[in-house]
């Protein structure tokens, strides 16, 4: 029975999760499988990948051939690395403490590239923050300036219109106060 290393559909309409199964070359896609032997997730950032690394060796080194996704998948996990650095324990190239520690050489490089990555994403991210709360603060500034501006207009011309009536106030009362206003003849 020829098996492939596949992708199971998951999830709802516009965000898709994947199983990683191991199927018979002739079952659909969502159908029967032998085997499941991780998850993928595309809608993070970056894909989230759970895999059972032990199954997934063991299916490749036995003849499981996956399709281009998975195989992309595998690569960045470090599955087909195993595979190659096994071949050389199996040539007589060096022995299996040699293979382990290329391995996690090679796993520590990749996890410190991939954190680097994340590390520069979150940075730009807060730059991006701090960019936008800048602009914010500016625009808030000259709104206020505007309203201040305003608010003045309008205070000196309410000081204005009550400097207005106190002087024509102060006018009608000065005759009234001192001599008896002249008579009308």
């Amino acid at each position: 029975m020829a098996t492939k290393i596949r992708l199971q559909r998951g999830g709802r309409k516009g965000y898709a999760f994947y199983s990683i199964v191991i199927a018979d070359v002739r079952a659909p896609r969502d159908g029967k499988f032998t085997e499941k032997i991780g998850t993928y997730n595309p809608n993070t950032n970056p894909a989230t990948v759970d895999l059972n690394f032990n199954r997934a060796l063991y299916w490749v080194e036995t003849g499981a051939q996956p399709t281009d996704t998975v195989r992309n998948i595998l690569k960045n996990e470090g599955v087909y690395m195993m595979k190659h650095l096994r071949g050389g324990v199996k040539k007589g190239a060096f022995d299996e403490a040699a293979c382990q520690q290329k391995f996690d050489a090679w796993k520590a490089a990749k996890d410190q590239k991939n954190n680097a990555l994340v590390d520069a994403q979150k940075k730009s991210r807060q730059e991006e923050a701090a960019k936008a709360l800048d602009a914010e603060k500016k625009v808030n500034e000259t709104i206020a300036k505007k309203v201040a501006e305003k608010k003045a207009a309008e205070a000196a011309a309410k000081a204005e219109a009550e400097a207005a009536k106190a002087a024509e106030a102060n006018t009608e009362e000065t005759p009234a106060e001192g001599e008896a206003a002249p008579a009308e003849a």
